[in-house]
């Protein structure tokens, strides 16, 4: 089988981590040899609730036996969408009034970008060094790293980086600026939360400017950080909020959210223009119906709390420089790039999948179920 996947399936690093996957449930995932590892990085902070959860599953089921794809995003009345987006929203700031359904966290970007440029009739983007956003043209020109961002140049001009947490940034944000775009909590970055203040003086010069302020939480939502979003920790609203990864319980779905007054630039001049196909797809809005409703239920982010709480008290010690983030989106910084490569392999040797950020020699991402 590997042989096959090597040669069959497209690959992005020489060194894919290969395991052949039996089945996964819960914390765990099973492998064809017998082997079980533990995941602690949720399949990149996505399977929320764990692998296979009843309640995602059964909804799956049931959605898969009514329809599937009928109509492009937007034509068809779906009952999954309708319930998912009504309660979705009825747990968000009332200045949250629509959704629109994609299928990937680069996409909900995308989406979102081209909504505030419409919006705003301006060009001007500024976003924020060491942050990631997606590999789609769009969204890439607005990620902060160079090593993704340098074999694909030209990018979309008009963009503008500043040191996340300087408030030397806020010269960049002008009144030609469409909208200004960052992770509340960097996650490739080095999981690197935001300041409060700071946060705060974004959001002020955005509304002083009438720049739109959007904010990625393709990585922080459905209560990983303890909250619902990141933001709530923050008491700063954006204009437009960006979602996906545990979104759908494990199926694949985005979507970005905000107002109907700025929502209605995607109607005019010309209609449809911002369309999709399987944006919204049915199966996946009943996943995402059922995985909200059993985060916001089930005690999930007193347990992202606990799991914080836990991991700083423990992880202490020689070799360690420090333990970062909020709730289950941890970053734990080692002392040198020996020591972190050491430290995951013998974890994976023992079963127990931990995962490095993009391109950080010393950090270790913690996201565990």
């Amino acid at each position: 089988m590997k042989k096959t996947f090597l040669k069959n399936i497209a690959q992005t690093s020489d060194s894919p981590i290969g395991i052949e996957v039996s089945h996964a449930e819960g914390p765990y995932i099973y492998t064809t040899d017998g082997k079980r590892y533990i995941d602690f990085i949720s399949g990149i902070a996505v399977s929320s609730l764990g692998h296979s959860h009843p309640k995602v599953t059964e909804a799956l089921h049931g959605q898969i036996d009514k329809h599937l794809h009928v109509m492009v995003y937007g034509e068809f009345i779906q009952k999954p969408q309708v319930d998912f987006a009504e309660l979705l929203l009825n747990h968000l700031p009332s200045n949250f009034e629509q959704i629109y359904l994609v299928n990937s966290g680069t996409e909900a970007n995308e989406g979102a970008l081209k909504l505030a440029k419409k919006y705003t009739g301006k060009t001007g983007l500024v976003a924020f060094k060491n942050s990631y956003h997606g590999d789609t043209h769009g969204s890439l020109s607005v990620t902060g790293r160079d090593i993704y961002r340098n074999p694909y140049l030209p990018l979309l001009p008009d963009v503008g980086f500043g040191d996340f947490n300087s408030d030397k940034a806020l010269e960049l944000i002008t009144y030609d600026t469409a909208a200004v775009i960052l992770e509340p909590i960097q996650g490739e970055g080095g999981i690197i939360p935001a300041k409060k203040e700071w946060l705060k003086s974004i959001r002020e010069k955005c509304t002083e400017v009438g720049a739109l302020l959007i904010f990625d939480e393709i990585q922080s939502g459905f209560g990983r950080t303890g909250k619902l979003f990141a933001f709530e920790h923050y008491q700063v609203e954006p204009d437009i909020l960006c979602m996906a990864k545990a979104m759908g319980g494990g199926m694949p779905i985005g979507g970005f959210v905000s107002s109907t007054e700025i929502f209605q630039a995607f109607k005019y001049d010309p209609p449809l223009n911002h369309v999709t196909t399987f944006g919204g797809h049915p199966v996946s809005c009943a996943a995402a119906y059922a995985n909200l409703k059993e985060l916001l239920e089930g005690g999930y982010f007193n347990r992202a709390k606990k799991i914080e709480s836990i991991t700083k008290q423990k992880l202490k010690g020689k070799g360690i420089v420090e333990v970062r983030g909020m709730g289950a989106m941890l970053g734990l910084q080692l002392e040198s790039r020996e020591l972190t490569q050491a430290v995951v392999e013998d974890c994976f040797n023992i079963g127990l999948l931990l995962g490095w950020t993009l391109h950080s020699d010393t950090l270790i991402r913690l996201a565990p179920l």
